[in-house]
């Protein structure tokens, strides 16, 4: 992957959404999770490979997350970790739209691998969520006939936020037709959980060393946007789960929307400037 050139008929798109004569779509927001555990060789990442049917993303692997759903956030819940008001700091956005935020990470993440980052208390974690009732409620939420908030209330449960940890902020770029701002978080798997394919969004799911997931893509095996591609690399200097939730402990984010860049090659897409050298030691 590395550096992907663009189609000419795309840099000229770019232009027109940049001299104002093509209106770009509005952005929804989103939320997805790095979910990690130790490996031999560094973090490894768990990922979906999207339906190719799917209108955002078909084909590519992605980090468990989606769009925030209004239900996420109608009332206040049982919370444990850093206040909404911190977590607006860290997100860089308002404390309404950070409690929907981190209530959508941890709502996506249980829905597209089985993980839930809550517990009976502000120091417990459910142990096994792979019981029928469990099931029954996963598939509710993720057909949208159950709240999360309505999940979590009925059971008793206390949103571990403490277990998040903030990573990067990514905008689509202008020329696209579906467009998100997408709040990318850090997390560990909970002690005795473990994920399960049941995500219906995605035909294939896996666990990865982070740095051979960035292999992979180089080496065309696996397709990835350039935001999780960046962030396997990234998460992937670190040596195991523990240093990246260090890294993300103090970590503030500022959402980066990739431009067009033009140079006699042709077309590349930006990257944030703390990302480029990185990148430069995969040319």
């Amino acid at each position: 992957m590395v550096r992907v050139r663009l189609p000419p008929q795309l840099v000229e798109d770019a232009k027109a959404y940049a001299d104002g004569s093509r209106e770009p779509a509005e952005p929804r927001n989103a939320a997805t999770v790095v979910l990690m555990r130790p490996g031999p060789t560094g973090p490894e990442v768990y990922l979906l490979r999207r339906q190719t049917s799917m209108a955002f993303a078909g084909g590519m692997c992605v980090f468990p997350g989606g769009g925030v759903d209004p239900r996420d956030f109608d009332h206040e819940i049982a919370w444990a970790g850093p206040a909404p008001q911190q977590w607006a700091t860290k997100l860089g956005t308002d404390e309404a739209t950070a409690r929907a935020l981190v209530c959508a990470a941890v709502r996506e993440t249980f829905e597209e691998s089985g993980v839930l980052l809550a517990g009976e208390s502000a120091e417990t974690v459910i142990a096994d969520t792979t019981g029928e009732s469990w099931e029954t409620d996963r598939a509710a939420l993720e057909a949208r006939e159950l709240a999360f908030t309505e999940f979590l209330d009925r059971r008793g449960l206390v949103l571990r936020t403490d277990l998040l940890g903030v990573w990067a902020a990514w905008l689509t770029p202008v020329f696209e037709p579906r467009r998100f701002r997408t709040w990318f978080f850090v997390a560990d798997l909970p002690e005795g959980q473990r994920t399960r394919d049941v995500s219906t969004e995605s035909d294939q799911v896996t666990w990865l060393p982070a740095m051979q997931a960035v292999i992979e893509v180089e080496q065309e095996r696996m397709f990835m946007l350039s935001p999780t591609y960046l962030t396997c690399l990234d998460v992937g200097q670190y040596a195991d789960p523990a240093g990246v939730l260090e890294a993300a402990r103090d970590r503030n984010v500022e959402m980066f929307m990739p431009e067009v860049e033009q140079s006699n090659a042709g077309g590349t897409l930006s990257i944030p400037p703390h990302l480029e050298a990185l990148l430069e030691t995969r040319s």
